[in-house]
């Protein structure tokens, strides 16, 4: 029997990289995932690694900055699987600018995708959860469930990216304050912060990737020059090993941890 056997996952971003590695983990370990993604072949493409996982999954594809995304995501949820143990708010993509040519939009855009999205789905799973757990706790039955925010480790500053720096460390408020409301609940939400790892958002921006018209990726120069400067930024994490970060703390293994930000960054900030 797997550690997550029985339980129900929301991955957001789930159709590539990092959230694509999460819910094939989360099915190794006998949850069944709904995966969001804003682009539906590749939310269809891990729909069927947790098929072949022998879980269920369920495709709720759009774009989660559109205010009623948050709860269609919750309404599928529920009618599909009726109940929700897991949510992982690990959509997110870069608008990067030096601060003096950064446009309102690219702020706005930051701060909508990694700091409003996952309020409001975090928000919008209140029946699910919140409520859920409360009338358990009512009949004496105790649930634990989990809410995992991706955050990164240019939450504490980087250069033309003070859009997506403000937004994660928005979003390591936002993770404490709903541990500290929910924590009566049995809901513990946590933080995880990653460095490099090996996805478009850190590939060579050379490359052409978009999305929702933003340019993704770093450019080369900087990728070679943080090579040379910081030996621990050599080799990235692979999704998987990011992932085991998500894992860790969507599973019993952090009954114990609540409101809290995991470092998964190969020593990056040591």
């Amino acid at each position: 029997m797997g550690m997550l056997e029985g339980k129900v996952a929301i991955i957001t971003g789930a159709g590539r990289g990092i959230g694509r590695a999460a819910a094939e983990m989360f099915a190794e370990q006998g949850a069944d995932v709904v995966i969001c993604d804003l682009d539906v072949g590749p939310a269809e493409e891990t729909a069927a690694i947790v098929g072949k996982n022998g879980r269920r999954a369920l495709v709720v594809a759009g774009d989660i900055c559109d205010p009623k995304m948050p709860q269609e995501i919750m309404t599928a949820a529920a009618n599909k699987f009726g109940r929700l143990d897991i949510l992982v708010n690990n959509a997110g993509y870069s608008a990067d600018a030096v601060i003096h040519r950064m446009t309102d939009e690219q702020f706005q855009a930051m701060l909508d995708i990694h700091l409003i999205a996952p309020f409001r789905l975090i928000r919008a799973s209140c029946p699910l959860m919140r409520d859920q757990a409360k009338k358990e706790l009512e009949e004496g039955i105790v649930v634990r469930r989990k809410i995992v925010n991706v955050s990164s480790i240019v939450a504490f500053g980087a250069p033309g990216q003070a859009n997506y720096s403000s937004a994660k460390a928005g979003l390591i408020g936002l993770t404490k304050a709903v541990a500290k409301e929910w924590a009566p609940f049995n809901i513990h939400c946590n933080c995880v912060a990653f460095g490099g790892v090996d996805t478009r958002l850190t590939g060579p921006k050379e490359a052409g990737f978009t999305v929702k018209g933003h340019a993704i990726g770093v450019p080369q120069a900087l990728i070679d020059a943080r090579k040379e400067t910081n030996p621990n930024a050599r080799r990235m994490a692979t999704p998987r090993e990011a992932a085991s970060g998500i894992f860790y703390l969507a599973s019993p293994l952090s009954d114990f941890v609540n409101g809290d930000l995991i470092m998964v960054d190969g020593g990056a900030r040591a």
